[in-house]
């Protein structure tokens, strides 16, 4: 499992090569015996595939590298922080002890792409020092699909510490192809690059790419109280970890003389869709918080919010408002008609009015012709659940003020989900990802964890898996949602087959996937829509087939699921049985097929219902895929929501066509999209009743 540090006494650095998992043992066994000062260098995944290396250089500089398959991945790359005031986080740091441990456990989530999930992985625990005590152990874990790794440091004597870089690198061996967004500390909401990793100049978490014949992605997990992570290229390939600063430049503010870090996670796989198939990020989160989990529960929803978007409706009190009593109970009557649990209302409280300035929304005071309490009862009594919603506009003081009385005020109502956002600029030069706003988003979680509610953040900090810790953060933006086909270029076919290999790696994504009026030819018909210049004249429109939007309620995962188009869009339409039929509850998935921002084939189970999606970018493609995620021995009636034969995103979006079929484990299906096409599939068990 691990290597000495190469003294004189101890094991040489140039043991004959052997298989990895006999050799990394056989290191550990003869180490522990010819080694006093047990100062470890090496520790390999369970399965012996992954090996990590870390050493002190020649000027005691703490340094790693990953190994694939024999074949270097990460080659020697820096560790370590710098500090204001004298604070030594980084120099002169010599071994004193080290710790080792597997773990082998598999634990349960209350919701998730998988409900179990296994949590197998080999640690090396390195303690260091200095000659003014500060005190370092970097904390290695090594699994079979990758690394992650942090700091725990504890300055003796240090009333605070002010953090102003971070040292880690990347340093990726050899060049390979990448798909990344480029850092940015205000948003996620940018367009995705295919590049050469040499050609990166400054990227976001995940950042995926494929080297030799790995993929990998970087990223971070459980990032609590701590600026978020970004990368810059210093040349040849060396990522450099850069953090988001407060307004003075300093990046983390430390209060007393220890913190940990976040993990810096690297996640490999030999296909592309074993990251999506990686528990890695949840597993370095800490376990649930929370004494009760039973309130939380995944669920389709509707909403008052895409009319807005298309200028069909306003968020503003007017003689277009979209939240008014008589639409809400209109949208409440669909949900309960169409096996929907939710229904969301954006625009219904008081401050919409102001927005472009500095917002003072107020989350208890409804617009006029917005009765919330007769609107609740009405939901209540259809069996429908409102989902609120807090815009900030930025303003997180303002927002902060209000807290506990907003959250308490829509318990008190009976509603127990909220859509927050954080459209704006922050006052105070602040930053959206760094550390200021990292508590603000960890105490909305806890606030609402106290009141039972459970949260959909959009323009949020980057996912890095506390949902194991609070699973009342359930989904959230951070990338290019639906939206952005209303008012601008829009995102082009290969957007929604890049996402799963890139965003969603960090975790759930709030897409607002389902629109069906994809050229918005009854919006544009409508005589209530008030023209925007940026929309009409960008012509814009959804760059898919139906089918793939259909399938995007699949392959987009998220346990708070929308159908996002106005409701009278699907009124009556035969493909919306999809919808009405999929759980967002599911129970297990797995990514089959799939290449970043080329296609993807996804699977999940839900009960005993499966639910496939399958989508594709500007090409058409077929792809073959087994059915052996079926149970054995039974027999599925397969309702199959596919291209028609003419379909094309560009020329016949519309063309679609459902078709069943029966189907076991034992089959194989060819699954044939279209340009920006795709396919989605119910899978329902036989029975003498059915």
């Amino acid at each position: 499992m691990l290597m000495p540090l190469g003294k004189a006494s101890c094991l040489p650095l140039t043991i004959m090569p052997m298989k990895h998992s006999l050799f990394c043992t056989l290191v550990l066994l003869l180490s522990l015996v010819a080694c006093d000062d047990r100062q470890p260098t090496e520790v390999c995944s369970p399965d012996g595939h992954i090996r990590l290396t870390f050493s002190l250089d020649s000027d005691r500089h703490m340094v790693y590298r990953i190994d694939v398959n024999d074949t270097a991945f990460i080659a020697s790359s820096s560790l370590g922080f710098l500090a204001d005031g004298g604070v030594n986080l980084s120099e002169g740091l010599k071994v004193i002890d080290a710790d080792f441990s597997t773990t082998d456990e598999t634990w349960s989530q209350p919701w998730g792409e998988n409900k179990n999930i296994r949590n197998h992985y080999n640690e090396m625990a390195v303690h260091l020092t200095d000659a003014a005590d500060t005190r370092l152990t970097l904390r290695f874990r090594v699994f079979d699909d990758g690394v992650g790794f942090r700091y725990e440091y504890d300055v003796v004597g240090a009333d605070s510490i002010l953090v102003t870089d971070e040292l880690t690198t990347f340093h990726i061996a050899q060049d390979g192809t990448s798909w990344s967004i480029p850092a940015n500390y205000e948003t996620y909401e940018l367009t995705y690059r295919t590049l050469p990793i040499s050609g990166i100049d400054t990227a976001n978490t995940p950042m995926t790419f494929k080297a030799g014949s790995n993929y990998a992605s970087i990223h971070e997990a459980a990032l609590t109280d701590f600026p978020e992570m970004t990368l810059k290229n210093l040349g040849d390939r060396c990522l450099k970890a850069e953090l988001a600063p407060w307004p003075d430049g300093v990046k983390a503010r430390v209060s007393g003389g220890s913190f940990t870090t976040p993990w810096r996670t690297l996640q490999i796989a030999s296909k592309a869709v074993g990251l999506i198939n990686s528990g890695l990020i949840l597993n370095l989160n800490e376990p649930c918080a929370l004494e009760t989990t039973d309130w939380i529960r995944p669920m389709k929803y509707i909403g008052v919010w895409w009319g807005m978007h298309l200028g069909v409706e306003s968020w503003v009190i007017n003689d277009r408002h979209g939240a008014t009593t008589a639409n809400a109970k209109r949208y409440i009557d669909f949900a309960a008609a169409n096996n929907i649990e939710g229904v969301m209302f954006e625009g219904w409280n008081e401050g919409w009015e102001n927005w472009g300035g500095t917002q003072h929304f107020d989350y208890t005071k409804p617009y006029a012709d917005f009765d919330i309490r007769e609107i609740a009862r009405y939901a209540k009594e259809k069996g429908v659940e409102i989902i609120g919603h807090h815009e900030t506009g930025g303003n997180i003081f303002n927002y902060e003020r209000q807290l506990d009385t907003a959250y308490q005020w829509y318990a008190d109502l009976g509603i127990h989900c909220v859509k927050t956002g954080y459209a704006g600029g922050l006052p105070g030069g602040y930053n959206h990802h760094g550390q200021f706003n990292v508590r603000h988003y960890r105490n909305v979680v806890q606030t609402a964890a106290r009141y039972h509610t459970t949260l959909d953040v959009h323009e949020p900090i980057k996912d890095t898996g506390i949902r194991r810790t609070y699973p009342n953060m359930m989904t959230r933006e951070g990338a290019r949602g639906m939206e952005w086909n209303a008012w601008s270029e829009g995102n082009l076919p290969e957007h929604q087959v890049m996402l799963p290999f890139t965003r969603l790696l960090a975790g759930p994504m709030d897409y607002t996937p389902g629109i069906f009026d994809i050229l918005y030819e009854r919006a544009k018909k409508n005589p209530a829509r008030k023209k925007w210049n940026m929309m009409d004249s960008k012509d814009c429109r959804i760059s898919t087939t139906l089918a793939k939007q259909i399938a995007e309620w699949v392959i987009l995962y998220s346990p708070l699921q929308m159908a996002a188009d106005m409701i009278e869009n699907y009124e009556g339409h035969p493909a919306f049985q999809f919808f009405r039929d999929f759980d967002a509850d599911c129970d297990w998935s797995e990514a089959l097929a799939g290449e970043p921002g080329e296609f993807i084939v996804t699977v999940r189970r839900a009960g005993d219902k499966f639910f496939l999606g399958a989508a594709t970018n500007q090409e058409a493609r077929t792809v073959s895929v087994k059915t052996d995620f079926l149970e054995k021995g039974k027999t599925y009636r397969a309702v199959i929501y596919a291209d028609g034969k003419n379909a094309d995103w560009e020329t016949n979006p519309t063309d679609y066509e459902i078709i069943e079929r029966r189907l076991t484990a034992d089959d194989t299906l060819s699954i044939v999209m279209a340009r920006g096409g795709g396919q989605a599939i119910t899978f329902e068990q036989l029975t003498m009743d059915n």
